[in-house]
């Protein structure tokens, strides 16, 4: 069962993906999330590619993004393994309708497809705690076909970081404004000599 599974997100990936949303305040963002499944009951989750903070609904502009990040993943015997998504408000904890269709067509390229939703409110209280869990939701899909929402590290350990000191990182990250350096398939799309992996990000 789907369910069951256990996602390991890698501290690169996790960083990626919440200085895009950070990047981005006023607008939804979202992404999709590269690795492997790694044994029967775990996916490593190695990577995120930033999408869009645009139209982010546009299946056809979708699909082309997702061709180009598959095969390019895929000769490093990677694939898409979920999706993530970062709401316009602040106070929006729902996963919406455009991050559940979105979500749909992940799952068609990889069957235990997970969609993380970042948790702003986790992302405010991260400097004034000492959370290790990511400050993300964790949704799969049910026998029904429904996104069903998981405990966190703290419940059911569905979705652990791989790196514990991942947050204390995250939060140098962002008090070094390095969010303005993220780049999204929007930029590149605007300006192709814009790097939508990211390569020099963590340098």
């Amino acid at each position: 069962m789907v369910g069951e599974l256990k996602y390991q997100l890698g501290q690169n990936a996790y960083i990626k993906l919440v200085l895009h949303a950070l990047k981005h305040k006023t607008s939804a963002v979202n992404g999709v999330l590269i690795g492997r499944l790694i044994n029967d009951d775990t996916i490593e989750i190695s990577d995120a590619v930033p999408l869009y903070h645009t139209h982010l609904g546009l299946l056809p502009t979708l699909e082309i993004s997702l061709i180009q990040i598959e095969e390019h993943f895929g000769a490093q015997g990677m694939s898409i393994v979920g999706y993530y998504h970062a709401n316009e408000r602040c106070d929006d904890f729902e996963l919406g309708s455009i991050a559940k269709k979105i979500g749909d067509h992940v799952y068609r390229y990889f069957p235990q497809a997970a969609i993380l939703l970042l948790d702003n409110g986790k992302l405010e209280a991260l400097p004034k705690g000492k959370d290790r869990n990511p400050v993300l939701q964790l949704y799969t899909r049910d026998a029904s076909k429904n996104w069903k929402q998981q405990p966190g590290s703290d419940g059911g350990n569905f979705l652990t970081s791989k790196e514990p000191s991942a947050n204390m990182v995250l939060l140098d990250y962002i008090q070094s404004e390095k969010w303005q350096d993220v780049v999204d398939f929007d930029d590149h799309l605007d300006d192709i000599s814009k790097d939508w992996l990211n390569t020099s990000l963590f340098k």
